[in-house]
C-alpha cells in the first residue's frame, strides 16, 4: 500500500498569492515555514528552518485568503511534484509541493489592526515541582496501546 500525505505545522511567510487557473479554479500558493533547533557536534544551539510551497484549491483558496503573513497553521495534504516552463525563459522547471486539503489556525500574531498576539494566549502555569504528563486516549481497538 502506498500513502502520500503530509502532515506539517509553521508559520506562513507571506500572504496567500490568489489567482485563478484558467478552467476558472481559483488556487492560492504560500509558503510555510518550520522550524527546529538541535546542538551541533560543539554543543553550540543550531536553528534550522525547512520551507515547504503550499497550494490550496477552489473553496479552500477562498480561506486561504484569509490568511496573514505570520499565521500559525497545521495544514494536511499530499506532496506533489509538477514541471513548468516560465514564459520569461522557457527553461522548464520542477517544483514540489504540498497540495492542501484541510488547514487549521493555531494561532495569529498581533498586526496593526489588532488581532490576538502568539504571546497573548494563555499558557499553563506549572508549580515547579509539577511535570505535564501526556494523556493517551482510551480506546479497546487501538492494537498497541500505551502502557
Amino acid at each position: 500500500m502506498q500513502k502520500n500525505r503530509i502532515e506539517v505545522a509553521g508559520y506562513l511567510a507571506a500572504k496567500p498569492d490568489v489567482r485563478y487557473l484558467p478552467s476558472g479554479t481559483p488556487v492560492a500558493n504560500a509558503r510555510l515555514g518550520e522550524s527546529y533547533s538541535f546542538k551541533d557536534g560543539s554543543g553550540q544551539q543550531q536553528k534550522h528552518t525547512n520551507w515547504h510551497s503550499l497550494s490550496f484549491y477552489g473553496e479552500l483558496s477562498t480561506v486561504a485568503a484569509s490568511f496573514d503573513k505570520g499565521d500559525n497553521l497545521f495544514i494536511e495534504g499530499s506532496v506533489e511534484q509538477r514541471q513548468f516552463a516560465p514564459k520569461s525563459d522557457g527553461v522548464k522547471r520542477t517544483v514540489h509541493e504540498i497540495v492542501v486539503r484541510s488547514c487549521h489556525v493555531i494561532a495569529t500574531p498581533r498586526t496593526a489592526n489588532g488581532k490576538t498576539a502568539v504571546a497573548d494566549l494563555p499558557t499553563p502555569e506549572l508549580q515547579s515541582n509539577e511535570e505535564i504528563q501526556p494523556q493517551a486516549p482510551e480506546r479497546d481497538d487501538d492494537p498497541w496501546p500505551v502502557q
